[in-house]
């Protein structure tokens, strides 16, 4: 197993935004112009207000971060809502009920609102937390899911430890609670009902310990560890497709979910990651006290 041990990190700030939890979200005091809410879908919401509150909780709250930050997130399952499609497919029908290729392409295209590709577009999410908070710095965007999340958290270590930012935002968000998502997870073999299904956004600000310390910066983890290792598993193997899916373990804010609410309940106890997802994903992260050992 891979992995990388690193003390000279620190989780300055952690942010979470859950409706199920919460209720409706607001991102509209986070937003440089306001206007451009009507480019933003549920997931794009719930990134921005989960980054404004890590950045608020990093004590970088309405600081523009400029070029020495960067946002390295991952990003859910493509959502629609059903009223577009139907709308879509209503206009889009010849007369004999069937679907019409020219008149999807001309009625069908004007009966749905042109913002609406904005909306589910995967790299919205970091590019509306980019726009509001001003990070200029590199980006990296993953989708779907928590084994993502790693790849966005060693990209993120590696631009601070060679010093090409400061600052590092890792996140991840999904919007789940759609009838594109929940169809797509219940024709899975077996399926998964939308009982286990969430919408939910996570952020933690990342930096290095000296800057944080030079800055007087709170810590809320001290070092971070983590390794990972991918081991394809054949979908012709005997019961490789009947396993079930952990889809909370494999949410694409898995991973800083589950640290933001550790760091939060046990502020400077350290907090072991790990997930094994079914396409053979097999990642573990230690987070403060120094970050340990390599995992």
């Amino acid at each position: 197993m891979s992995g990388v041990a690193r003390a000279e990190f620190a989780v300055t700030g952690v942010g979470l935004c859950r409706p199920a939890v919460e209720g409706p979200v607001d991102p509209r005091p986070l937003l440089k112009s306001p206007k451009t809410r009507k480019f933003m879908g549920l997931q794009d919401e719930l990134a921005v207000v989960a980054a404004g509150r890590a950045l608020a909780d990093a004590g970088l709250g309405g600081v523009d971060l400029g070029p020495r930050a960067g946002v390295f997130f991952v990003v859910g399952h493509i959502p629609f809502e059903q009223g577009d499609v139907d709308a879509l497919l209503d206009a889009s029908l010849g007369a004999d009920g069937a679907l019409d290729m020219q008149r999807f392409s001309t009625a069908g295209m004007d009966a749905v609102s042109p913002l609406l590709t904005f909306r589910c577009l995967p790299n919205m999410p970091a590019y509306h937390v980019s726009a509001n908070f001003d990070v200029q710095g590199p980006y990296f965007v993953g989708y779907p899911g928590v084994e993502q999340s790693y790849t966005a958290l060693s990209e993120a270590l590696a631009a601070l430890s060679e010093g090409e930012i400061d600052v590092a935002l890792v996140g991840g968000v999904a919007h789940q609670r759609n009838f594109l998502v929940e169809a797509h997870f219940a024709r899975l073999t077996p399926p998964t009902g939308p009982e286990a299904l969430f919408d939910a956004a996570a952020v933690l600000v990342i930096e290095r310990v000296e800057r944080a310390t030079a800055r007087g910066a709170r810590m809320r983890a001290l070092g971070v560890s983590m390794a990972c290792e991918y081991a394809p598993v054949s979908p012709f193997a005997t019961g490789a497709a009947s396993s079930p899916r952990d889809t909370a373990a494999e949410h694409a804010a898995a991973l800083p979910l589950a640290v933001a609410e550790a760091l939060i309940a046990a502020p400077g106890a350290a907090f072991e990651h790990r997930c094994r997802t079914a396409d053979g994903f097999d990642g573990r992260s230690v987070w403060g006290a120094g970050g340990g050992a390599e995992p």
